[in-house]
This record gives C-alpha cells, structure tokens and sequence, in this order.
C-alpha cells in the first residue's frame, strides 16, 4: 500500500474536548509558572483563531481547573499583566450567563486590589440580564473591594467569601446584605 492511500484514510481529528483536557491536567503537578503558561497557551491559541481557547471550556471545568489550582498558582496567574484581564473577561461573561434572577435590579462595582494597582469592573443586572464591562456607567448598590486571587478562589468555592469578609479580605461599600447574597444570584456549577 503506498504512502499516499494511508494517510488517505485516516481521519483527521477536527474537535478538541478542551473540557477533557482540563480534567486530565494536575495543576497540583505544575508550578506556578507552568499554571501560568499552561493559561497563556490557550489564550494564545484563541487569539490565533484555532478554536482553542479558555471560551470554549464548560463553565464547570473551568471553575474546577481554577478551583484546583493552588494558591500560589492563583497569584502567578493574577499577577500577570496580560493574563488577568484576560481571566476577568472570562469570569464576567461567565457570570452573563449564570444570572438566575429574573427580576434583580442592581450595579456592583467591583475594586480588585493587587502589587500592580487596581483593576475595576462593573456588572450592570437588570432584569434578567447582565452585562459587565471595564468602565463605571451608573451609581453602585454595592462596591466590592478584593484581592483578585481572593475573588478567583471564591468563586470556584476555593474560599469561603464569609470567611474572607470576616478576615477583612473583602471589603463592602453600601448594601452588605445585598452583597452577601449576590453569588445566590447566579446559578454557578
């Protein structure tokens, strides 16, 4: 059989189970840095259009791959100039889609504090949509203030957001009681 017929029969593989992928990658095998190479490459193969990328990844594994990440990945990761807008993006489109309350009508702000200054968000819900975006466009209900791996591994049930409020890692401007039921908002995997 010659060459040419072989490679005429193979099928060639067009769909990538990046979900599979990231359930068979250890983070607790990686160093932080690794981690956070591991983030780049996938963000570099989305930007190159190969349909590789962290957008294609189920909101459950992706909350379980950063869930399983350490803490020093998760400040590797967030300590990284070009990366952390990158897995804020993710984050807050995420949320557009998780919203479970039809009838909320609320603006946070939020303040993420880091060694490189502070990047801010704001998340827009009304009525059964949410919107986020880099720039304040209208008068916060609640204003939250934290560490962006704080906020990573709260929202992959890494760490407790009670817990990180009582140690006074998260800090609230306005409604308090709003803002410690705001995750019930959302059905998050």
């Amino acid at each position: 059989m010659s060459r040419r017929r072989r490679w005429n029969r193979l099928t060639p593989v067009t769909v990538v189970d990046l979900d599979g992928l990231a359930d068979a990658v250890d983070p607790a095998r990686l160093t932080p840095e690794q981690f956070v190479q591991l983030i780049e490459v996938l963000h570099m193969l989305g930007d190159a259009g190969t349909g590789i990328e962290l957008a294609g990844m189920r909101t459950e594994t992706f909350l379980r791959f950063l869930g399983r990440a350490t803490r020093e990945q998760v400040d590797a990761l967030m300590a990284h100039p070009d990366l952390r807008p990158v897995v804020f993006t993710e984050v807050f489109r995420r949320m557009a889609e998780h919203l479970a309350a039809d009838d909320l009508r609320a603006v946070v702000h939020w303040r993420f504090t880091g060694p490189d200054g502070e990047d801010r968000f704001e998340t827009v819900i009304d009525r059964g949509r949410c919107t986020s975006g880099p720039e304040p466009t209208a008068d916060p209900r609640v204003t939250i203030t934290i560490d962006p791996a704080d906020f990573l591994r709260a929202i992959t049930g890494a760490a407790s957001l009670p817990v990180l409020f009582l140690s006074g890692r998260v800090k609230v401007k306005g409604d308090i009681a709003f803002a410690a039921g705001l995750i019930g908002h959302f059905d998050l995997p």
